[in-house]
């Protein structure tokens, strides 16, 4: 078994006090728990399950803002099971850069999208690291 590289473009924040979020709801106003994010995605917890490849709007809550990203689940996984519930964790690719946290990174100032090699990727149909076939 090969180990891949480090495929995230920027560094993940998972402490609240550093990302600032302090409230994030799944469009049509489910409860998340934010588990870490970057400028780029984020990885969240919910009892919804996440179809990948799906598009997924997050309304996030900071002190100071309130901000409604857009983005794709990249891939979901059962992250506990109880007798009365089930809960998803999946990791989300955002169709644009996260204001503070761009910012913060020196990433994407100009808005230019924050998806990675794996979002664009399944967009086009084929599999990470699959070569394109020209006819």
């Amino acid at each position: 078994m090969s180990v891949q590289g480090e495929r995230r473009r920027g560094p993940r924040v998972s402490e609240p006090d550093t990302h600032g979020i302090v409230k994030a709801r799944m469009r049509p106003g489910r409860e998340v728990a934010v588990i870490d994010v970057s400028a780029g995605g984020a990885l969240i917890e919910t009892e919804q399950r996440l179809l990948p490849g799906t598009a997924i709007d997050l309304h996030l809550t900071t002190p100071e803002r309130n901000v409604a990203m857009r983005g794709r689940v990249l891939r979901c996984t059962v992250a506990r099971l109880r007798s009365s519930s089930v809960s998803y964790r999946g990791a989300i690719g955002f169709d644009r850069s996260l204001p503070w946290l761009a910012d913060a990174e020196g990433d994407d100032v100009a808005g230019e999208s924050a998806l990675g090699g794996e979002l664009r990727a399944r967009r086009a149909g084929r599999a990470l690291g699959s070569p394109a076939i020209v006819a």
